[in-house]
């Protein structure tokens, strides 16, 4: 079944926009993606346009939207979701919320072969979002609930089999607090050193996640999808 689906992400200083298609039962994936702190609204359509434009195709020929609900960036969250939202309402057409962390998940397994995956995405505050996951041949699977919370309290899930010598990839913008871990769990950690910058999440995961749910039923109205803080405080500093 053929099938168009468009991704936005503005959960991070990342800008990103994707469009997979589903032809002949093979998915390809058109992407644009640029660090662009501040300028998310500006950038963000535009790249809907560039991508669309080398697809050749036009906003009424996608079949569905999807966007980065989150956690991230309090402002960035709600300006992709708000434009994801816009879209899907007036194309008439399901839309999907995919986890910010999960994406890391993908692009972490993928890109160095690893099947335990911490994502750590810096919370401000003096805090993390953290999500653990287990990977194998693309499929994501959870090993517990996301969570925002403390650096110095992240713990790894327990491994099924009882072993605790294997390592886990973490990869995130979280990882700049890593000197405040706790020594067990820092010790458990590798830190890719291929990695030259700290990984942001990409439309182009969230566009295959989203593919992945809308083919197992997933997908609703526009006004039913909403961002995913973790936390309902808006980001702001107590008073010296």
């Amino acid at each position: 079944m053929a099938l168009n689906l468009l991704a936005l992400d503005a959960s991070s200083g990342a800008c990103s926009a994707a469009l997979l298609r589903r032809q002949e039962g093979r998915d390809t994936c058109l992407a644009r993606f640029a660090m662009t702190p501040r300028e998310h609204t500006r950038r963000l359509l535009p790249m809907v346009d560039e991508v669309l434009a080398e697809a050749g195709l036009t906003p009424a020929e996608l079949d569905a939207v999807a966007f980065g609900r989150g956690p991230g960036s309090f402002t960035g969250l709600r300006i992709a979701a708000g434009a994801a939202q816009g879209l899907a309402f007036g194309l008439d057409v399901p839309l999907l919320g995919v986890s910010t962390l999960e994406a890391l998940a993908l692009q972490a397994g993928s890109r160095f072969a690893a099947e335990r995956v911490a994502t750590l995405i810096d919370a401000r505050m003096g805090e993390v979002y953290a999500g653990f996951w287990h990977c194998a041949d693309g499929v994501i699977t959870p090993r517990g609930d996301e969570a925002v919370l403390a650096p110095e309290q992240l713990v790894l899930p327990d491994d099924a089999d009882g072993e605790t010598a294997d390592r886990w990839v973490a990869v995130g913008s979280g990882l700049a607090l890593y000197e405040r871990f706790a020594a067990p769990l820092a010790q458990r950690l590798a830190l890719p050193a291929t990695d030259a910058e700290v990984l942001e999440p990409r439309a182009e995961d969230m566009a295959r996640l989203a593919a992945r749910d809308l083919d197992a039923g997933g997908g609703q109205p526009a006004h039913r999808v909403q961002p995913v803080y973790l936390r309902n405080e808006v980001a702001w500093k107590k008073p010296a």
